[in-house]
């Protein structure tokens, strides 16, 4: 017997445009696609794919038709903006290499008086 909050191991059976289905132990469970992300969720496939083992939340719980809510965005959050840093040269040698054209450019400016 599960309830709701616990963390449950599952097993993607279906994936349609409207969420993902889950085999969790002797019951059946839905992830609809608002739960996979905060943001827009183009594509069910870009978080899960049929035969998958997810780590899940249970929402809500229907013990007559063994039946479960279920969540993936609680436990697989993405923070911040994905991709990649640039690469900096930091350090005094860059910074003197750039200060002519930075003093050139504020007397353009008019920026020196």
């Amino acid at each position: 017997m599960v309830k709701k909050g616990e963390i449950v191991i599952g097993v993607i059976t279906n994936i349609l445009g409207y969420g993902a289905f889950v085999q969790v132990d002797e019951y059946t469970g839905l992830i609809h696609i608002s739960e996979f992300s905060d943001g827009f969720v183009r594509n069910i496939n870009d978080y899960v794919s049929i035969g998958q083992k997810v780590k899940l939340k249970i929402l809500d719980v229907n013990e007559a038709e063994k039946k479960l809510r279920l969540t993936y965005k609680t436990l697989h959050k993405t923070r911040g903006v994905i991709g990649e840093i640039p690469k900096f040269n930091i350090g005094f040698k860059s910074l003197a290499r750039a200060l002519p054209d930075f003093i050139k450019d504020q007397q353009e400016k008019g920026e020196d008086k």
